[in-house]
Protein backbone atom coordinates (compact mmCIF):
# COMPACT_ATOMS: atom_id res chain seq x y z
CA UNK A 1 0.00 0.00 0.00
CA UNK A 2 1.21 3.01 -0.95
CA UNK A 3 2.95 4.82 2.57
CA UNK A 4 0.93 8.57 2.11
CA UNK A 5 -2.01 6.54 1.76
CA UNK A 6 -1.48 4.50 4.74
CA UNK A 7 -0.13 7.26 6.93
CA UNK A 8 -3.30 9.22 5.80
CA UNK A 9 -5.78 6.30 7.19
CA UNK A 10 -3.77 6.07 10.16
CA UNK A 11 -4.04 9.52 11.09
CA UNK A 12 -7.83 9.00 10.54
CA UNK A 13 -7.81 6.06 12.52
CA UNK A 14 -6.55 7.97 15.26
CA UNK A 15 -8.71 10.79 14.93
CA UNK A 16 -11.94 8.70 15.31
CA UNK A 17 -10.57 6.88 18.19
CA UNK A 18 -11.27 10.09 20.21
CA UNK A 19 -14.04 10.58 17.95
CA UNK A 20 -16.74 10.41 20.54
CA UNK A 21 -14.63 10.59 23.75
CA UNK A 22 -11.23 11.47 25.38
CA UNK A 23 -8.70 8.86 25.27
CA UNK A 24 -5.29 7.49 26.12
CA UNK A 25 -2.61 6.09 23.92
CA UNK A 26 -3.17 2.31 25.39
CA UNK A 27 -6.84 2.62 24.85
CA UNK A 28 -6.46 4.09 21.28
CA UNK A 29 -4.52 1.09 19.97
CA UNK A 30 -6.89 -1.19 22.10
CA UNK A 31 -10.03 -0.04 20.03
CA UNK A 32 -7.88 0.45 16.68
CA UNK A 33 -6.55 -3.32 17.07
CA UNK A 34 -9.71 -4.75 15.71
CA UNK A 35 -9.20 -2.59 12.48
CA UNK A 36 -5.99 -1.71 12.13
CA UNK A 37 -2.82 -2.53 13.92
CA UNK A 38 -0.82 0.56 15.24
CA UNK A 39 1.94 -0.32 17.91
CA UNK A 40 3.20 2.88 20.37
CA UNK A 41 6.03 3.21 17.87
CA UNK A 42 4.09 4.13 15.33
CA UNK A 43 1.16 5.72 17.69
CA UNK A 44 2.95 8.29 19.73
CA UNK A 45 4.38 10.56 16.68
CA UNK A 46 1.30 9.95 14.83
CA UNK A 47 -0.28 12.22 18.18
CA UNK A 48 2.48 14.05 18.29
CA UNK A 49 2.09 14.56 14.61
CA UNK A 50 -1.58 15.31 14.87
CA UNK A 51 -1.41 17.77 17.75
CA UNK A 52 1.08 19.93 15.74
CA UNK A 53 -1.49 19.78 13.29
CA UNK A 54 -4.07 21.36 15.42
CA UNK A 55 -6.13 18.60 14.97
CA UNK A 56 -6.53 17.37 18.69
CA UNK A 57 -5.36 18.69 21.95
CA UNK A 58 -3.84 17.01 24.98
CA UNK A 59 -4.43 17.27 28.43
CA UNK A 60 -2.51 15.35 31.27
CA UNK A 61 -4.43 13.59 34.05
CA UNK A 62 -3.06 12.41 37.44
CA UNK A 63 -3.76 8.33 37.14
CA UNK A 64 -2.73 6.32 40.04
CA UNK A 65 0.09 9.01 40.80
CA UNK A 66 1.86 9.03 36.86
CA UNK A 67 0.73 11.70 35.02
CA UNK A 68 -1.48 10.34 31.76
CA UNK A 69 -2.21 12.28 28.53
CA UNK A 70 -5.78 12.40 26.92
CA UNK A 71 -6.13 13.32 23.28
CA UNK A 72 -9.10 15.55 22.30
CA UNK A 73 -10.47 15.64 19.23
CA UNK A 74 -10.79 19.57 17.75
CA UNK A 75 -12.84 20.65 15.15
CA UNK A 76 -10.56 20.69 12.36
CA UNK A 77 -9.74 17.08 13.40
CA UNK A 78 -13.60 16.08 13.08
CA UNK A 79 -12.89 17.99 9.36
CA UNK A 80 -10.39 15.80 8.39
CA UNK A 81 -12.41 12.74 9.79
CA UNK A 82 -15.57 14.34 7.09
CA UNK A 83 -13.05 14.90 4.73
CA UNK A 84 -11.39 11.65 4.45
CA UNK A 85 -15.00 9.82 3.92
CA UNK A 86 -15.51 12.37 1.12
CA UNK A 87 -12.17 11.32 -0.17
CA UNK A 88 -12.63 7.59 0.06
CA UNK A 89 -15.79 7.31 -1.65
CA UNK A 90 -13.77 8.27 -4.92
CA UNK A 91 -10.97 6.22 -4.14
CA UNK A 92 -13.42 3.73 -4.15
CA UNK A 93 -15.02 4.42 -7.14
CA UNK A 94 -11.26 4.02 -8.99
CA UNK A 95 -10.61 0.78 -7.20
CA UNK A 96 -13.98 -0.50 -8.12
CA UNK A 97 -12.69 0.65 -11.84
CA UNK A 98 -9.49 -1.04 -11.60
CA UNK A 99 -10.96 -4.78 -9.65
CA UNK A 100 -13.49 -4.98 -12.08
CA UNK A 101 -13.44 -8.58 -13.66
CA UNK A 102 -15.99 -7.91 -16.47
CA UNK A 103 -15.70 -5.82 -19.46
CA UNK A 104 -17.60 -2.45 -19.93
CA UNK A 105 -20.17 -3.17 -23.03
Amino acid sequence: MDIQLKRGMLDVCVLSAIKFEDSYGYKIIKDTSPYIKISESTLYPILRRLEEGKLLTVNSVEYNGRLRKYYHITDAGRKRINDFVKEWHEVMKVYEYVAREDRPA
